[in-house]
């Protein structure tokens, strides 16, 4: 499981982009995949990344993500560089997930293998509820590729029926920044 002071694990991340929905049919077409890395994403930057078991389900899309996207402004002014939100989807559907929801301001990042959150050892199977490998929900502050905190739901475990949500919000990690960067909330 990853914990302070970790580097985070270097993986390439495919990403869709440049698609259009047809005017008859609902899937995107005419774009491209584009495949970025770990440190393209995160190197010389001050993050706060969170993550959830999936694209399209209730809490992630009712709570968590919108928590994160109307704090968006909040963040930056104090320093934050990106928020980004990454789940066990491909690019088509984190896309099409992020433009359902309005999402202007926290970018995604499809790990549609689980590769990133296996080797964050975040990963958990979810087999219980069709699912399969997914990741737990956690958020974590990072500077630079470095894990500084993180705040990891519990209990951690394996087929969990629950699905908690108490301090991987927008607001618990506004008050530890609050704390440690002395930020304006």
């Amino acid at each position: 499981m990853i914990k302070e002071n970790d580097m985070l694990p270097e993986v390439e991340f495919q990403y869709r982009v440049g698609d259009e929905r047809p005017e008859n049919g609902s899937c995107p077409i005419g774009g491209k995949f584009v495949t970025k890395t770990t440190e393209d994403l995160f190197a010389n930057k001050r993050v706060v990344m969170f993550s959830l078991p999936g694209a399209f389900t209730p809490t992630c899309s009712t709570y968590q993500l919108p928590g994160f996207e109307e704090n968006y402004d909040t963040f930056k002014a104090n320093g934050i560089d990106e928020i980004y939100v990454v789940s066990v989807n491909d690019a088509f559907v984190m896309n099409a997930w992020a433009e359902d929801l309005g999402i202007k301001n926290v970018k995604v990042i499809p790990d549609g293998n689980c590769e990133f959150t296996t080797k964050m050892g975040m990963n958990v199977a979810k087999n219980n509820l069709g699912f399969g490998e997914r990741s737990w929900r956690y958020s974590a502050y990072i500077e630079n590729g470095i894990v500084i905190n993180t705040f990891i739901e519990r209990p951690f475990k394996d087929e969990s029926v629950e699905d908690p949500f108490e301090v991987s919000d927008a607001e618990t990690m506004l008050s530890y920044l609050k704390e440690k960067l002395k930020v304006k909330v």
